[in-house]
């Protein structure tokens, strides 16, 4: 009758919020795309001298063990380490506190910065994020092999 238009405007379009997925992201064990959080900083590496003494979590420090000193993780967290420069991913457990110098956010035990070839700079700015222990492989024993009886 007065020539009103029978459809409403479509609504506006806005952008998603918030930390999305991405096809890199590692999938979860229920088949859905986790969110990343990766978290950026420098990292170091504890001096061989310390090898054999006492961590914040009352385990010896072993300077050929995968380890990692962050301030406030709960030990026994995994992270995934990853050097901004080459590339390089470890996996490490937190099993100590520190590092304890400004502007770091790591310390890596020997044989974490040997395989992220850091020892040489000192330090190495890196990303890391926790690893769910779920969605990692399971470590199955292979099944037995057949025994040939001549």
């Amino acid at each position: 009758m007065f020539g009103l238009p029978l459809a409403a405007p479509a609504p506006a379009q806005t952008a998603p919020s918030g930390p999305t997925a991405s096809s890199s992201d590692p999938i979860t064990p229920g088949g859905r795309r986790a969110e990343r959080n990766v978290r950026r900083g420098v990292a170091s590496y504890y001096a061989r001298s310390l090898h054999g003494r006492r961590t914040a979590s009352g385990e010896r420090y072993n300077h050929n063990a995968m380890t990692v000193a962050h301030r406030s993780l709960p030990f026994g967290t995994l992270l995934r380490v990853e050097d901004e420069r080459t590339g390089r991913r470890i996996m490490v457990r937190v099993n100590d506190r520190g590092p304890f110098v400004r502007g770091r956010v790591l310390d890596l035990s020997g044989a974490a910065a040997d395989k992220l070839q850091m020892r040489r700079r000192g330090t190495a700015r890196i990303g890391y994020e926790i690893v769910d222990p779920a969605a990692l492989p399971s470590r199955r024993t292979p099944p037995p092999r057949k025994v040939r009886h001549f």
